[in-house]
């Protein structure tokens, strides 16, 4: 719910911003200006912070001038580190990236590699050395990597030698970058080789709190990818209000997360334990069973993960000693309900979800165990503030279904980005995401309000795919949307038009498949590919991408034509909430009856809800034995006997109506009446459903 809180400069959280350590000042020279800003929030005691602040001498060198730099704090299956050892480490590096490549304070450096203890290494040392690191996807391809590195006017690259080959692609394309550094690499000239050389001390740059010191770039859900500004202070207000206020941890803990480092929510797996003195364990193989394996093997207690592995975890989780585990945080995409429970039900661990952002850097909304509702994702993290606007930024009562909009001591800031605009407005930050508040104020996630594809934890850009596909000689055009599946919660799906002549068989979804692999990004390859005659399109011949996302929705298998059921929204009519506007198809005509909540026994349902679930529940099997699918239906008229009854209950019917019909509205209407037949009946609903040719 929206607390009513001071909110403070977003310059700092003192009295007067400190002067900046930067002597490249090209990251703070890029910022949005400062109306574009969002209003960042720092009243709580836990997020008041002096103006000069280096991370790093927080999570790392406070420890061992304590006389804790004898505990551990990195785990790995090739080598860990104490505190005092990864400090050493870090120093040699940052001495290295001073002195060797010559990097100056607001200087940015790309890192490259899978998580591994030199990632983790290399990430702090630029920031002690008061450089930027812009932290990159093992599995990016060259043409991936020459965007930020142009943006960002990237000069320094520290990359695995084992990605060498796409690195190398990419500096020869890119004028920007001078300097690449390989780990694990021979030669006089490798990172391991300078490192050996380097001095173990360093002193961690005097920056200001403001001071950037990464840029981590999106997915992006249209055009280029967007590289979201985070500084020194926002590195410790992730762990004072999500960590802090909510996961709760302490010192003996051991962390595991299977999210990659270059991901804010992954690097949250460094920062949380570090700013607590515990440890953390990193892997380079993540799949669930390497997962569960790893927890037995090095006891850890604390897991991040996202449900789709939790999902597949669950699998062979009894076969593993899971004594260790004792809290879980989920992230990345919405966790399901049922593998919630599912994951209860086996390990008696509540699984803390939440939702975050690389614009805020990590989890806003989440839940205590003890509050958690399951379903929910949860209520803002103290520190946060959340509510629920329409199109036009209005403020929307509980039960309500719009934008999400969340602001507190992280927040957008977009590099030399006129998407700022859209993200944050009116000094509130728009995730893209469609919500319902509920009048307890949790938050209940609905769907992605853009073109973004959430699957197995990664985010995809639809228009991302569409562009690679489109390289590809056979497809003439295409459209890219998620489409539902039980192990990754969604996938990408493709529709694709063909050139004339082109023959659309298995060989060529395989060689499609292919093709995007080798564009882009493996993980964003379409796992699912149709062909059609023609795309949907409006008179204006936009893509109508909300007829692809009902056609992914209804599971379809291969149509050979474009959908014949469309939403018809008149030009300049806002979108309704929960029910379409106008729909049209062709096909067969499927009426019901007025239909009440009788269940096969003639008992009518106790309660208002009871009596609807029953009702749709009815109208969905009426329409199976039509041959028709919930998303078929085109009208629904709804006939109550209290329509204050029906609006006092909106979020449970909304609840009910996604379990039994989905993701489909169509349009509706609500009449109030006397009384119906059936003396004890609260509601009665007439249902038509078209089935396409």
């Amino acid at each position: 719910m929206v607390a009513t809180a001071k909110s403070l400069s977003a310059e700092s959280a003192s009295s007067q911003p400190a002067a900046t350590a930067h002597l490249d000042t090209f990251a703070r020279d890029n910022l949005p200006p400062r109306e574009q800003w969002p209003e960042m929030i720092f009243t709580r005691p836990e997020l008041q912070y002096p103006a000069r602040i280096n991370c790093v001498a927080h999570f790392l060198d406070r420890w061992v001038a304590q006389g804790r730099g004898d505990a551990p704090c990195i785990v790995s299956p090739t080598v860990s580190y104490s505190y005092r050892e990864l400090q050493a480490l870090v120093n040699r590096i940052a001495n290295v990236l001073v002195n060797d490549l010559g990097l100056v304070t607001g200087g940015r450096v790309l890192l490259r590699s899978a998580n591994n203890p030199m990632m983790v290494a290399t990430y702090l040392a630029v920031l002690k050395a008061g450089g930027v690191v812009v932290a990159t996807m093992p599995l990016l391809r060259a043409k991936e990597l020459v965007y930020p590195i142009r943006k960002a006017k990237i000069s320094i690259a520290l990359c695995d030698g084992k990605l060498r080959d796409e690195m190398e692609k990419a500096r020869a394309q890119t004028d920007e970058l001078k300097q690449v550094l390989y780990w694990g690499a021979d030669g006089a000239d490798s990172l391991d080789a300078l490192i050996a050389k380097a001095s173990p001390e360093f002193a961690a740059v005097d920056t200001a709190a403001d001071d950037v010191c990464l840029i981590a770039f999106t997915s992006g859900t249209t055009g280029d990818p967007k590289g979201t500004m985070h500084v020194h202070r926002d590195m410790l207000a992730v762990c004072d209000s999500f960590a802090g206020n909510i996961l709760r941890a302490t010192p003996e803990d051991r962390f595991i997360s299977s999210a990659p480092l270059a991901f804010t929510f992954g690097f949250g797996g460094v920062l949380f334990p570090m700013h607590i003195g515990a440890s953390f364990v990193v892997l380079e193989k993540v799949a669930p069973d390497d997962l569960l394996d790893a927890i037995e093997r090095y006891e850890a207690s604390v897991c991040f993960t996202a449900p789709t592995a939790y999902r597949a975890m669950l699998a062979n989780y009894a076969k593993h000693d899971m004594s260790s585990l004792r809290k879980c945080v989920s992230a990345g995409e919405t966790l399901p309900k049922g593998t919630y429970e599912a994951w209860l039900k086996a390990t008696g661990i509540r699984i803390i979800d939440g939702i975050g952002a690389t614009e805020m850097l990590h989890i806003f909304i989440s839940a205590r165990e003890d509050d958690i509702r399951p379903g929910a994702t949860g209520k803002p993290v103290p520190g946060y503030e959340a509510k629920i606007v329409d199109d036009d930024g209005r403020d929307l009562p509980p039960g309500e279904m719009g934008r999400l909009a969340v602001r507190g001591p992280t927040g957008c800031r977009y590099l030399a980005d006129e998407r700022q605009r859209k993200f944050v407005q009116n000094g509130w930050n728009l995730t893209g995401d469609t919500y319902i508040m509920d009048a307890d104020g949790y938050f209940w996630y609905q769907a992605r309000s853009d073109d973004m594809i959430i699957s197995a934890g990664y985010n995809i850009a639809g228009p991302d795919v569409e562009a690679a596909l489109l390289t590809h000689d056979a497809v003439a055009e295409c459209g890219v949307v998620g489409a539902p599946d039980e192990a990754r919660g969604m996938i990408v799906k493709a529709y694709v038009v063909l050139r004339p002549g082109v023959a659309g068989d298995a060989a060529l979804v395989s060689a499609l498949q292919d093709h995007v692999k080798r564009e882009i990004a493996p993980y964003k390859y379409p796992r699912a590919i149709v062909f059609l005659d023609q795309l949907p399109k409006t008179q204006t011949g936009k893509l109508k991408r909300f007829t692809l996302r009902q056609m992914a929705m209804a599971g379809d298998a291969a149509p050979q034509s474009a959908p014949t059921v469309e939403v018809l929204q008149p030009s300049g009519w806002p979108m309704p909430k929960g029910y379409a506007n106008g729909m049209a198809a062709e096909g067969r005509l499927i009426v019901t009856g007025g239909v009440i909540g009788w269940d096969a026994s003639n008992r009518l349902a106790d309660g208002f809800l009871a009596q609807v679930r029953q009702v749709l529940e009815n109208i969905v099997a009426i329409l199976a034995a039509g041959g028709a699918k919930p998303e078929h239906l085109m009208r629904l008229t709804w006939y109550v006997v209290d329509i204050d009854e029906y609006l006092d209950n909106l979020k449970g019917l909304g609840a009910i109506y996604r379990e039994t019909i989905g993701a489909h509205y169509p349009a509706m209407a609500l009449v109030q009446v006397v009384r119906l037949v059936e003396k004890a009946a609260r509601v009665e609903i007439e249902a038509t459903a078209v089935v396409p040719k």
